[in-house]
């Protein structure tokens, strides 16, 4: 019979509370430098925002996408995508805009017409303009805004406000960073990324509510217990869950990263990177940040709760002192 995998027999003991300081300052050189990259080198942005031609196309037999590639990246147009779509013949092709006016764009699709053959039929041919790339910029931006707003909303109404916060910092702070690492690499920017950034973000915050949902539930069951300790006690706890999800998230990606192609190489490093920094956000920052925002119930430095009016001050007829 097999046994059921166990990451960790034991729970660990780690100090996640005592490294807080050290994970804070790591996470602001990583935050700020990500803003200075992205408005200093920018994104590579892809056709999809940037504008490009697109042209639908279907091909005699299933289509045989690494070749046409191949074709395309020869004739010197710039950046050419290839994806397939609806049945196995279907393919879209799009082709970075080229300088110059419409006749420019025009001498680019007779190109892609030449070096793919006359089996081919080009169901429509269309020209977009840097102006609907621009809209999609602003589209995802909002989308990836509302994402996060919702989170915290999400968050909030669960456990309360204060878990709120923290979520939505950490969840910020995964997007903000995966954002500079694409500034950084100068990798292509696409609508494919972007719903990375999305998927990045709900996977951070399953982990995070992971842990939050420890948390509340040791705040439950130890009422005087002191707050850091619990806290590491918590995240200690789910340490194994959280190296499974992030083992077997892994793999996966990974294998999308070596065997997806060219389509699918920029979603493929925006997850890796989100797994590991999302991971990292969850134990360093959403968790610690409860500390300092402290929720319904944990007050003072060792995290037992406030002494109710009764106690703090007691009617005259009580006797408070010994006999």
């Amino acid at each position: 019979m097999f046994r059921p995998l166990i990451v960790i027999r034991r729970i660990p003991n780690i100090d996640f509370m005592g490294l807080r300081m050290f994970g804070f300052a790591i996470s602001a050189v990583m935050t700020i430098g990500s803003i200075v990259l992205f408005g200093v080198n920018g994104l590579n942005y892809g056709i999809d925002f940037s504008g490009g031609i697109v042209i639908e196309a279907r091909t005699p037999q299933a289509a045989d996408i690494s070749a046409m590639r191949t074709k395309l990246d020869s004739l010197g147009i710039g950046q050419v995508a290839l994806q397939g779509f609806g049945g196995p013949n279907d393919v879209m092709i799009r082709v970075q805009r080229q300088p110059g006016g419409d006749q420019a764009q025009e001498n680019a699709v007779t190109k892609v017409k030449q070096a793919l053959g006359p089996d081919v039929d080009y169901r429509s041919t269309n020209v977009v303009g840097p102006t609907i790339g621009a809209e999609l910029i602003r589209a995802g931006t909002i989308a990836t805004i509302l994402a996060l707003v919702a989170i915290a909303i999400y968050v909030w109404f669960r456990f309360e406000w204060q878990f709120g916060i923290g979520a939505m910092l950490s969840t910020l702070h995964d997007t903000i960073t995966t954002v500079g690492l694409f500034a950084l690499l100068q990798v292509e920017f696409n609508l494919t990324t972007l719903a990375a950034i999305l998927t990045i973000a709900g996977y951070s915050i399953n982990d995070t509510v992971v842990i939050y949902d420890r948390v509340r539930e040791t705040m439950r069951r130890y009422k005087t217990m002191d707050f850091s300790t619990l806290i590491n006690k918590s995240l200690n706890e789910t340490l194994s869950r959280t190296i499974l999800t992030v083992s077997t998230t892994a793999l996966a990606v990974l294998s999308l990263f070596f065997f997806g192609g060219q389509v699918l190489h920029g979603f493929s490093i925006a997850m890796l990177w989100g797994i590991v920094v999302g991971t990292y956000s969850s134990l360093f920052i959403a968790a610690p940040m409860l500390y300092y925002i402290r929720p319904k119930g944990v007050h003072g430095r060792g995290g037992e709760p406030a002494p109710s009016p009764a106690s703090a001050h007691p009617s005259p007829g009580t006797k408070t002192g010994a006999p």
